[in-house]
């Protein structure tokens, strides 16, 4: 059920563009409004939670990058066929 409301203020010009954004879609104004915004408000909070490290991992990289791990035997293998590659 829905309870919550949304009060927007705009300038008349931009509420006559949407109403007829509406109206070319079939829509009401709140229902258009609400189908065009929600997936964009979707994207942008599931980007930003993506991006967004926890304080224990922001502390694990930094600490990596203050202190690297020694490099594998694997890794030092593929440095020497670079190298050997570059001459």
């Amino acid at each position: 059920m829905k309870s919550e409301r949304i009060d927007l203020r705009t300038t008349q010009e931009d509420k006559r563009l949407l109403a007829r954004a509406a109206e070319f879609e079939q829509s009401d104004l709140t229902s258009y409004i609400l189908t065009k915004i929600l997936p964009l408000a979707r994207q942008t909070v599931r980007q930003a939670e993506l991006s967004m490290l926890s304080a224990r991992d922001s502390a694990h990289v930094l600490d990596l990058l203050e202190n690297p791990p020694e490099p594998s035997p694997a890794l030092e293998k593929a440095f020497r066929r670079m190298a050997a590659n570059r001459l």
